[in-house]
């Protein structure tokens, strides 16, 4: 049986220096896909942080190896997006879905629901916080307070030391 080791990832909507973000992604992929027997990596669409996890995830897996992972997006309601490009959404990431507490909860909410819902299943979190403000930093704030593993490629430091 697989052992099954779970990412997920959170960063500011907008970034400067994509490239140099996405190799460092590229890198702790690669890593993971080399040392777990299979990773779930999750994530969402919310912004360049989240467009630069996906194609990092592809690139490693196309240049690394595959089969011992998946990229899941994870929604927190079924958006007009995914609904009309269902067929593209399908072929780009391995599996979708739709964050359970998120699916009926008030809009506003939705997203920090489903944000925690990946949390949770995580056994490591990758982040990109340059500020302690906004969605990205509230989902790292309750992954620090329930002790999951971190990793912030802004700074290359580790945040569970930190509150």
């Amino acid at each position: 049986m697989l052992d099954l080791y779970t990412v997920s990832f959170f960063g500011h909507r907008y970034i400067d220096n994509i490239l140099k973000i996405e190799e460092l992604l590229v890198e702790q992929i690669r890593m993971l896909i080399a040392e777990k027997d299979y990773v779930e990596f999750l994530v969402g669409r919310h912004g360049d942080f989240d467009q630069c996890v996906s194609s990092a995830v592809l690139r490693a897996q196309k240049a690394y190896h595959d089969a011992n992972s998946s990229l899941v997006l994870v929604l927190p309601y079924l958006t007009a997006e995914c609904r009309n490009n269902q067929k593209q959404f399908e072929d780009y990431y391995s599996h979708i879905e739709i964050a359970h507490a998120a699916a009926n909860s008030h809009p506003k909410a939705a997203i920090r629901l489903r944000n925690r819902e990946m949390v949770d299943r995580s056994d490591l979190v990758i982040c990109y916080i340059e500020k302690k403000h906004g969605g990205a930093w509230q989902a790292v704030k309750y992954a620090i307070e329930n002790n999951k593993k971190i990793i912030n490629l802004a700074e290359g430091e580790n945040l569970n030391n930190r509150k």
